[in-house]
């Protein structure tokens, strides 16, 4: 395709995971990286999923679209197997993936259940460990980029948010930890805090639509970010522009984190 950013990923193999539809954060990032000239894979959750995700793999030419719940083990088995097959090697992983069961997303943090915690963890969190340390066994010797999604409740306390931000905070402390320890294999880590945004995933948190309007007129440019936005954002913290940067957390929200 033809480069529509400023900064090529020309060459570049690129596993896109969290793809839902084509409003997901993920979809941006995944035409922007497309767009910017590196090959793509993508996942889809199930096969309820693959009938949203497949035409827009089909959309950007991606390589790849494979399924991956990241709870079963053998499905990482498979999309491993098949990235090394088809490339032999894997340069940028983006993970935008993020999951509290209804009930503990909707109640306190202190009414949190067990197994509701656990499970927003793991896949939220330790998801982006696991697929890290599969993509660092295929990247090269001159390293690569790893990049994931967050938000501002992982550093503020946010209306309805509840257990997401523990756990999106969590995910912040996981990024600079691995950042230290893949920075000497040449291996930026970083994520992105998009602010609110009208995603499927979002939809579940209670009150959002009014989360949007009072984020749009606080927020110092008067609009909110969108998946291009996102999109745009990941492309630069995946190219050789972005070289130096690692372990950060890079807000793209239109300004409203200075606020509060």
């Amino acid at each position: 395709m033809t480069s529509a950013s400023p900064f090529s990923l020309s060459g570049k193999r690129a596993l896109i995971v969290g793809v839902a539809n084509d409003q997901s954060i993920a979809w941006g990032v995944a035409r922007a990286m497309a767009g910017a000239g590196a090959r793509i894979a993508m996942t889809y959750l199930n096969a309820k999923a693959e009938p949203h995700v497949r035409p827009l793999a089909r959309s950007i030419d991606a390589g790849l679209c494979e399924p991956l719940d990241v709870e079963e083990p053998e499905q990482l088995d498979q999309l491993t197997a098949a990235i090394e097959d088809r490339w032999d090697g894997l340069d940028i992983f983006v993970h935008s993936i993020a999951y509290a069961p209804r009930d503990d997303l909707q109640g306190r943090v202190a009414d949190t259940s067990d197994i509701g915690f656990q499970r927003a963890m793991d896949i939220s969190v330790h998801s982006f460990i696991r697929l890290t340390r599969r993509a660092e066994a295929m990247m090269p010797a001159s390293g690569g980029a790893c990049l994931t999604m967050s938000y501002y409740g992982a550093e503020k306390v946010v209306d309805n948010y509840n257990v997401m931000g523990p756990v999106k905070a969590a995910l912040e402390a996981t990024v600079r930890e691995l950042a230290a320890e893949l920075g000497p294999r040449a291996i930026r880590v970083n994520a992105l805090s998009p602010g609110p945004i009208a995603t499927r995933a979002a939809s579940g948190i209670a009150a959002f639509s009014t989360l949007l309007e009072t984020a749009q007129k606080r927020a110092p440019l008067r609009r909110l970010a969108d998946i291009d936005d996102v999109g745009q954002a990941a492309t630069f913290l995946a190219s050789d522009a972005a070289r130096a940067i690692t372990g950060v957390t890079l807000h793209v929200d239109a300004g409203q984190h200075v606020l509060g």
